[in-house]
């Protein structure tokens, strides 16, 4: 479990992160995902690389979903975990069409950031670290990455409550409910986040985003 050499400045992993390790190592080694993945949002995409944020709450609790970011699993994992397969549904109506599989990662080629607030988790028990300390390395993240206009998608209200630590006013920051089945329909079906984004980094003169094909 490597702090990434692009992120290591962050006080995070100085002051917050040897405790912390210390914690999952001796309470927590069957912890989802597991060591080499923890950081795998961060290893791919670099702060400089970076142009659009996606917030997520916490890992996937089933054990081989979750492989460290936010919303992706897997490309062998079927059926897709509900949250995505909303995610799905909107952005075929957004974009006429949705990735093959769960994995996202080439979203994160392009430079997006698909960051949970707590970036383990324990099987079978949603929200087990959400408490143990992680959301300091998100805050961070978060306010390091205001330095210049950046896309921010805030799904939900756990998401949202994060917005305080961007600054500045250039950037685009996009608020819905969350694409979870107790939510989607009070708002996120319909928000057409994709298209948004996508219209904004071409008015800013950066290429669009390939949301469906890897």
């Amino acid at each position: 479990m490597i702090p990434p050499e692009t992120w290591q400045k962050l006080p995070f992993f100085a002051q917050d992160f040897p405790a912390l390790k210390r914690d999952l190592t001796q309470n927590a080694p069957n912890h989802l995902p597991p060591a080499h993945q923890v950081f795998a949002a961060l290893e791919k995409t670099a702060p400089e690389t970076t142009r659009v944020v996606i917030l997520g709450q916490d890992p996937y609790p089933t054990p081989g979903h979750a492989h460290g970011l936010a919303f992706s699993v897997e490309p062998d994992v079927a059926p897709l975990p509900r949250s995505l397969k909303n995610i799905y549904q909107e952005l075929s109506e957004d974009q006429g069409a949705c990735p093959p599989n769960g994995d996202l990662r080439f979203w994160a080629d392009q430079g997006v950031l698909m960051l949970n607030t707590a970036l383990t988790v324990l099987p079978g028990q949603a929200g087990a670290h959400a408490r143990l300390g992680w959301a300091k390395l998100t805050e961070q993240v978060l306010n390091h990455l205001s330095d210049q206009p950046r896309a921010f998608l805030l799904w939900g209200n756990h998401a949202q409550g994060f917005a305080k630590h961007i600054r500045g006013a250039d950037h685009l920051i996009l608020t819905s409910p969350h694409p979870s089945p107790l939510s989607a329909r009070r708002g996120f079906f319909g928000s057409r986040p994709f298209s948004k984004i996508n219209d904004w980094l071409t008015a800013m003169g950066q290429t669009p985003i390939n949301w469906t094909t890897p």
